[in-house]
């Protein structure tokens, strides 16, 4: 039994690794892995090389660089084993295991003595790139991910009911976060990509096939508008994907690739509305992101985007870009519409998703694991 007053040593397994360029689950661990070490714990977060180039810490969390084999189905794995092999000869009181596939190795810190914990972001085996045996694969890590760590966290409800109907057992819920947003004038966005405030319809996010990104540019061409439709995101294993989407690029559908720091803040300030088409979520980071910015959003229906926006986005039917197409035109004729939505987002999201809370319950699931018999 560990005192609940002692720095806790805690390490993180399955991100790609931090300072976040993209990946939800990467922003997810930069964010409450800081936000641990300023309050006295020590944080070791494992990342792939070819992710992360930065050495020793960043923001107080030391890391620890390992390689893969940077290919679609081993990068994942592969660095999981090594990591899960180093943990081992480390002193660490918990190993927190992210994502579906790392969790099988979540039994090994308890065979040595340390506490495990996993947190499953989604179904991932549900995601349109992975072939039919790689799809199985994922779909067989549900049972450790809810057997082998000593607690289990989801980040959504949806998550929670799915598990709890196929397990008979309620995973903890803690949801992703957002940060106040730094709001800013369209000065670098302008320069560089000629985009002017309130001019363009926003998505940010991966091009991968669950995203939507195809249905959202078919909706696109149905409207008849001015404003341009942006993309801010680049591929993830889907360069196919990703290049057919890109033969729809013109002066009005634009492709910016992954945009970070003070540009991805300008995208948030400046969007006219933003669109999450995504057909798979676990919990969307870029859609409190864009709540954070009081931005409006037209978001699919599925019960992930929905159980983060409540009745203050414009859903529409997931996978219909004839639906979507409608509702694109309807915020696009209707300025005080967008005005409104406007003013109920950000006081919704920054009540229910602050980091700070969430690092909260993730500390207090730690002390619970350490201090049980």
């Amino acid at each position: 039994m560990k005192d609940s007053k002692i720095p806790m040593r805690i390490a993180m397994i399955g991100q790609k690794g931090i300072p976040a360029t993209y990946g939800g689950i990467e922003r997810h661990v930069e964010e409450v892995g800081k936000r641990l070490t300023q309050r006295g714990h020590e944080v070791y977060v494992y990342s792939r090389a070819h992710y992360t180039k930065v050495r020793g810490r960043y923001q107080g969390i030391h890391l620890i660089r390992l390689p893969s084999v940077n290919t679609k189905h081993l990068d994942t794995a592969s660095h999981c084993m090594f990591a899960s092999i180093d943990m081992i000869f480390r002193n660490f009181d918990i190993v927190h295991f992210h994502a579906l596939g790392p969790s099988v190795f979540s039994l090994l810190p308890r065979i040595f003595g340390k506490k495990s914990v996993v947190t499953i972001h989604g179904l991932d085996w549900q995601r349109q790139k992975w072939g039919q045996f790689a799809s199985w694969i994922l779909k067989r890590c549900e049972y450790p991910a809810i057997r082998f760590p000593n607690r289990t966290i989801v980040v959504s409800k949806t998550l929670r009911d799915y598990f709890g109907s196929k397990f008979s057992t309620k995973p903890d819920i803690i949801p992703n976060g957002t940060n106040l947003p730094v709001f800013r004038e369209a000065s670098k966005i302008r320069r560089k990509y000629k985009l002017e405030p309130g001019d363009f319809i926003l998505f940010v996010g991966r091009l991968v096939p669950e995203k939507g990104c195809h249905y959202l540019i078919e909706a696109f061409n149905k409207v008849a508008t001015s404003k341009k439709l942006v993309f801010a995101g680049g591929s993830s294993f889907s360069d196919s994907y990703a290049r057919e989407l890109k033969k729809s690029e013109s002066e009005k559908i634009r492709f910016l690739d992954y945009v970070y720091g003070d540009e991805l803040e300008e995208l948030w300030s400046n969007a006219y509305i933003v669109a999450q088409p995504s057909t798979l979520e676990g919990l969307s980071i870029s859609l409190l992101e864009a709540m954070s910015y009081g931005r409006c959003i037209v978001t699919s229906d599925i019960p992930e985007n929905l159980e983060v926006v409540g009745d203050n986005a414009v859903p529409f039917k997931s996978g219909d870009p004839d639906d979507l197409s409608q509702k694109l035109e309807l915020l696009l004729g209707n300025e005080e519409l967008v005005r409104s939505y406007e003013k109920r987002t950000k006081q919704f999201v920054t009540e229910k998703y602050s980091w700070e809370k969430i690092v909260d319950s993730t500390e207090a699931i730690y002390k619970e694991i350490l201090s049980a018999k």
